[in-house]
């Protein structure tokens, strides 16, 4: 009996070995079967559009917006008037009026036409000056003359006298034209001003009454 007994007892430590060696293998098979497959590795990941290009797509988005303002700027500045000068405005004025009835309106507005361009073209204290005024101004001025300030004189007391007349079967005064005749006269004293500036020693041109 001890010597069976000696023999199981010396058998069952290998069995116990070998049944640790099987389920090890066993486990280990298991947990191989139970891992999950790794991917591959990622490549590098490229740069997004924004980091490629957002510099040129920011400078080209703001060269457009300021072109437009620049744009809208332009087509809405105000334009430049060109000057016109004081004869052209002075004849196409007194054109107007010569087409109206005379009346002491037209008469009006042609002494008040006439006067504007005379302080404009020969450098006057500007001003609205009174018929006695204006024609006291032109008088002490070389550069009206005395031929042309003489006629202006007449011309403007005239129109004085005809703008507060009563009587309505007076005669007209043609003051339009006459008004335009004296800036003809006008131009051709600023004409001998500039050929004496040009020449001194000119003869006077002689303006007609």
């Amino acid at each position: 009996m001890k010597s069976r007994r000696s023999k199981v007892e010396g058998r069952m430590p290998k069995s116990r070995w070998l049944w640790s060696v099987v389920t090890c293998f066993a486990l280990s098979a298991l947990a191989q079967e139970e891992a999950p497959k790794l991917q591959p590795p990622l490549g590098e990941i490229p740069p997004t559009f924004w980091e490629q290009h957002g510099v040129t797509v920011t400078l080209g988005v703001g060269g457009f917006v300021l072109f437009v303002v620049l744009a809208i700027w332009f087509w809405l500045r105000p334009r430049p008037t060109e000057a016109v000068a004081p004869e052209v405005e002075a004849r196409k004025a007194l054109e107007a009026l010569s087409k109206r009835p005379e009346d002491g309106d037209v008469i009006s507005g042609v002494s008040q036409i006439l006067r504007h361009y005379v302080l404009t073209v020969f450098e006057l204290p500007p001003g609205q000056p009174t018929t006695v005024e204006f024609c006291q101004l032109i008088e002490r001025n070389d550069k009206v003359g005395k031929e042309l300030s003489i006629v202006l004189a007449d011309f403007l007391r005239e129109c004085d006298d005809r703008k507060f007349a009563k009587s309505s079967s007076i005669a007209s005064l043609h003051a339009a034209a006459r008004a335009l005749e004296l800036v003809n006269q006008g131009e051709a004293r600023r004409g001998h001003l500039r050929q004496s500036a040009i020449e001194p020693g000119a003869k006077p041109v002689a303006t007609a009454a």
